[in-house]
């Protein structure tokens, strides 16, 4: 794959050698982000853990300081007075059995985020083998299954995130655009690094914070050392 004039020059700007301090490195982002739009920048960290096994899974949730910059849609699985509380948080969809349908039948996917009330679980286990795979399925670890509807809605809105290993220990995050600049890029990432160092297993051994790396949508990846993060 050839990479574009932009990347190029931005890429000199990183020395590949280097591990950089968290400010460096966010200042950095912001310089070689080159795109004509405002660039998520996202957070990518390895840990040394094995995700294969149950007791060392790393997952969580987090309200950013300043959010993520992103404007998320929300589809909430509720009845009785959760449907009202969830339409005042400002959910974009909210319902029950008629949303199950729509999913099924219309592969429907124009939200971000899916949350539900516990009492809607039963219902919405249906939808796991579509909403699994994509990271939607409402889990309470993530906050996306809560008795109080009205909270989570209004969490995810103002820029709570979930953190979670993937299948390779690597955790990937957004910490926010671009233009939030490096001082509120890095109150975001310390925020983001201080719930996963939290949430360590007792049953990791060895180096906890394997690598981590930052980088803008379309900008060159830029090592941060970790050696400083714990």
């Amino acid at each position: 794959m050839s990479k574009g004039k932009k990347y190029i020059d931005s890429a000199k700007l990183v020395d590949k050698t280097k591990l950089y301090d968290t400010n460096e490195a966010l200042k950095l982002v912001t310089e070689t982000a080159k795109a004509k739009f405002d660039e998520t920048v996202e957070v990518h960290v390895r840990l040394g853990v094995d995700s294969r096994h149950a007791d060392q899974q790393v997952r969580g949730a987090i309200v950013l300081p300043h959010g993520t910059g992103k404007t998320v849609r929300v589809l909430v699985f509720a009845k009785g007075d959760n449907v009202k509380a969830a339409q005042e948080a400002g959910a974009e969809f909210v319902g029950g059995e008629e949303l199950v349908t729509k999913i099924q039948k219309e592969n429907w996917f124009d939200y971000d985020v899916v949350v539900a009330s516990p009492d809607m679980m039963g219902l919405v286990g249906r939808l796991g083998k579509v909403l699994g795979p994509k990271g939607l399925m409402p889990n309470p670890k993530a906050g996306t299954v809560s008795p109080n509807i009205g909270q989570a809605v209004r969490e995810i809105k103002a820029g709570k995130i979930e953190y979670r290993l993937d299948r390779t220990n690597i955790i990937h995050c957004p910490i926010g655009k671009v233009s939030f600049g490096p001082e509120k890029l890095q109150e975001n990432f310390d925020t983001l690094i201080g719930a996963i160092v939290k949430a360590k297993p007792s049953a990791a051994k060895g180096q906890y914070l394997k690598s981590c790396v930052v980088a803008s949508t379309m900008g060159p990846g830029i090592k941060i050392n970790t050696g400083k993060l714990m």
